[in-house]
C-alpha cells in the first residue's frame, strides 16, 4: 500500500485529490496538510512514501516544505503538482529535492501512474515543465562549464539527450533500436556516474557540466 500525504492550500482541490486517490486500491490518504508548514509536521508525527506537494501556498510554501522533508526524512518522496508553471518556482523545486513535477490538469490515469511511480523511485515531468526547467538551466548556467572528469559514451549521451526530452524507456529504445532492459541498464549507469538518482537530476547535472547539449 502507497500512503500519501496531500499538501494544499485549497481544501477543494484536498478533497477533490483524495477521492481521485482513493479510486486505486493501491493507494491511502493519510491526510491533508494545508501549508508547508503543516506538511513538515504531519511527515515528522507519521511519515508518508509520497507528499503531494503543492508550490504556492501561505507561510512556509512548497519549495521550503520540499526542502525540509527531504533532508529530514530522505525516504519520503515530493511529488509536486500544482498550476505554476513558472521558471524559478520549478528550478527551486528541483534543487530542493522534489522527484517529479505535474500541472494540475493531468488527467487522472497519469496522476495515479505518477504517485504509483514515484513510491517506486521514478521520476514523472509534466513535458511543459521539463522544457521550462532545462531552458532555465541553459540561460544561468556559465558559457563555459567547469571541467568534468565524467566520460560518456556516444551511446550514453544519445540516451541521456532523449531521456531529457521526457522519453520513457520504451520510446527510446524504440527510436535508438534497442530492447527496453538495455535502455535500463544504461539508465542506470548514468545515474550512477552523474551521482544522481532521478531523471531530472540528471539531465540538470548533464547540462551543468556540459556534458549534455540539447540541439544536437
Amino acid at each position: 500500500m502507497i500512503r500519501v500525504l496531500i499538501c494544499d492550500d485549497q481544501e477543494i482541490i484536498c478533497e477533490g485529490l483524495q477521492k481521485i486517490l482513493a479510486t486505486d486500491p493501491e493507494i491511502q490518504v493519510t491526510g491533508s496538510a494545508f501549508n508547508g508548514q503543516d506538511a513538515v509536521e504531519r511527515v515528522r508525527e507519521d511519515p508518508p512514501d509520497v507528499v503531494l506537494m503543492d508550490l504556492k501556498m501561505p507561510g512556509m510554501n512548497g519549495v521550503q516544505a520540499t526542502r525540509t522533508i527531504r533532508q529530514s526524512h530522505p525516504d519520503v518522496r515530493v511529488l509536486i503538482l500544482t498550476t505554476y508553471d513558472d521558471d524559478e518556482w520549478l528550478f527551486d523545486a528541483v534543487r530542493a529535492g522534489a522527484s517529479g513535477y505535474l500541472l494540475k490538469d493531468t488527467p487522472r490515469d497519469d496522476l495515479l501512474e505518477a504517485v504509483k511511480g514515484t513510491a517506486a523511485g521514478k521520476s514523472y515531468v509534466d513535458p511543459a515543465v521539463t522544457g521550462k526547467i532545462l531552458a532555465h538551466l541553459e540561460r544561468i548556467a556559465p558559457a563555459k562549464p567547469a571541467p568534468t572528469t565524467i566520460r560518456l559514451s556516444q551511446r550514453e549521451r544519445e540516451i541521456l539527450r532523449l531521456l531529457a526530452r521526457g522519453l520513457a524507456n520504451a520510446d527510446i529504445a524504440h527510436q535508438l533500436y534497442l530492447s527496453e532492459g538495455t535502455v535500463r541498464n544504461y539508465t542506470s549507469a548514468l545515474f550512477e556516474k552523474l551521482g544522481v538518482a532521478d531523471r531530472t537530476q540528471a539531465a540538470l547535472v548533464a547540462l551543468q557540466m556540459g556534458l549534455l547539449d540539447l540541439d544536437e
